[in-house]
């Protein structure tokens, strides 16, 4: 075992920048930290013997942020002998010894292609007191057949491929990601089974263009056909997925989500603009007609479906007319949320070198038109859940203002965030379990349901966050243990255990 002294463990934190890919990315540092013998610091522990920065190269001044958080830890270590600072992820993948130049208190830098050798390099740079960058062009192992420390009993991320193969001109993804690289259907449903065994209920498929999963074993309608093998698997509630690409979806997808009762009416569908013209110099190789077709086959399939999606103003060129047309396919598509973006630089793509970059202000007043739109909608659309019983799976984390307004928090089928009373049931409803309630009161981003709650059902996954137990998986390759109905416990005396 790695020790800090005396024979205790040596302890970690683990900082996650970014996307889902990168938050699934940080469950598989921990699972390797911990096989290798560290512990996981308290959150309060400002000076864990390991820090690793899971970075995202997409944002906008991740790099300013990434360099502001080491110079921040600087001291710290300067303070604590032995401590070491990780930087992997996208910005790692991009700026290599770039990191260990910039700011040389660093120990270890590690690409997205490798993670699995942070402990080892954890250990040399220990041993060579000697900074350690590792970054590979391509993966050495699929990171999936790594063991993984997840963070939640209820729900879990199963990567269903890597990398893309789309060259969208904004984006800088593929260059870091690399090549799409799809799983085998087995090992994908093996490790669903192997979280559900451990009781979590929902799971979230994941990657950069999941319609395009199968592309490596000629199947184009591979996608479709594991999300209907998902509704084969007892004890799997919710299946949900992200993200497609507007270009490969099929009809087939639709099927197989109106007709597997598991797979949730929720559906994630980046636009990034409404207008044809942006649309072609971004490489997105559909159009808005396609794109409102969509939607409009999935509300035909599913009248229920809440709708989400991704939407950037100010791409370069975009003109007045552009922009309205944005607008125009978004009071169309009647999104229940969208995530919006201002359009930023990113060097190494080519839309950061492309003629008529738009000017900040101009940018800045299409993004609170795009806001103010695009709430007026949501919120109209909420509205018409006012008096419906909605089935929420209780979260933690998910509701900032719960512990002043008594409330809990969880997610509905369709994805829209609920806050609700537990009424007479508190202190009795965990982070995992089921409630059935009544919308009372809509927002824009979310629903409140404050009337007495209809049902709760306890589940495997509130039992395991009551006594304190994150799920483990081990690679899928190494075997599939599993744990088994856990230990019947005492009920909470009041509030909410795993909180």
């Amino acid at each position: 075992m790695t020790t800090a002294a005396a024979g205790s463990p040596r302890t970690y934190q683990v900082r996650t920048y970014g996307c889902q890919m990168n938050v699934h990315d940080s469950e598989r540092i921990s699972g390797l930290l911990e096989q290798a013998g560290y512990v996981r610091a308290a959150e309060a522990d400002e000076q864990p013997d390991v820090v690793v920065f899971n970075t995202c190269a997409v944002r906008e001044n991740a790099d300013n942020r990434l360099y502001g958080n080491l110079g921040h830890l600087r001291p710290v270590k300067d303070k604590h002998p032995g401590m070491q600072i990780a930087v992997g992820g996208c910005l790692a993948q991009k700026d290599r010894g770039d990191i260990v130049r910039k700011a040389p208190w660093v120990d270890v830098v590690f690409g997205t292609h490798n993670i699995g050798s942070l402990p080892v390099l954890l250990e040399r740079a220990r041993h060579n007191t000697a900074a350690e960058v590792e970054i590979l062009e391509s993966l050495d192992v699929f990171p999936s057949t790594l063991p993984t420390r997840r963070e939640s009993t209820y729900a879990g991320w199963v990567s269903i491929s890597v990398g893309c193969n789309n060259t969208c001109t904004f984006c800088i993804v593929p260059s870091l990601r690399g090549k799409e690289k799809d799983r085998r259907p087995g090992d994908i449903l093996s490790e669903v089974r192997a979280l559900v065994d451990e009781g979590v209920l929902e799971v979230t498929l994941l990657g950069q263009n999941v319609n395009s999963y199968g592309v490596e074993f000629g199947d184009r309608y591979a996608f479709g056909k594991l999300l209907r093998a998902c509704g084969d698997i007892d004890g799997l509630e919710r299946v949900r997925f992200t993200s497609p690409h507007p270009k490969d979806f099929t009809d087939d997808v639709i099927a197989a989500m109106a007709e597997t009762p598991n797979v949730c009416h929720s559906l994630h569908m980046p636009l990034q603009s409404g207008s044809d013209d942006v649309l072609r110099a971004m490489r997105r190789s559909y159009r808005s007609e396609r794109y409102l077709g969509i939607i409009e086959k999935v509300r035909a399939a599913m009248p229920d479906a809440a709708i989400t999606t991704d939407i950037i103003v100010g791409f370069p060129g975009e003109t007045d007319a552009d922009f309205e047309k944005t607008l125009d396919v978004v009071r169309e598509a009647r999104f229940s949320s969208a995530f919006t973006f201002q359009y930023s630089k990113r060097p190494g793509t080519p839309a950061a070198t492309m003629d008529g970059q738009l000017p900040k202000q101009v940018v800045q007043e299409r993004y609170e038109r795009l806001i103010a739109t695009v709430e007026e909608i949501t919120w109209a659309e909420n509205r018409k859940l006012v008096g419906e019983t909605v089935e929420v799976l209780v979260a933690v984390g998910e509701g900032r203002k719960d512990e002043r307004t008594g409330r809990l928090s969880g997610r509905a089928r369709d994805g829209r965030l609920v806050h609700f009373d537990a009424g007479s049931l508190a202190g009795q409803i965990r982070p995992g379990d089921i409630v059935h309630s009544t919308v009372t009161y809509a927002a824009p981003h979310h629903l409140n349901a404050d009337g007495e709650p209809l049902s709760h059902r306890r589940t495997r996954a509130g039992d395991a966050a009551e006594a304190g137990r994150a799920p483990r998986t081990p690679g899928v390759l190494l075997g599939l243990p599993t744990i088994g109905a856990p230990a019947t416990v005492p009920a909470p005396t009041g509030g909410c255990a795993a909180r």
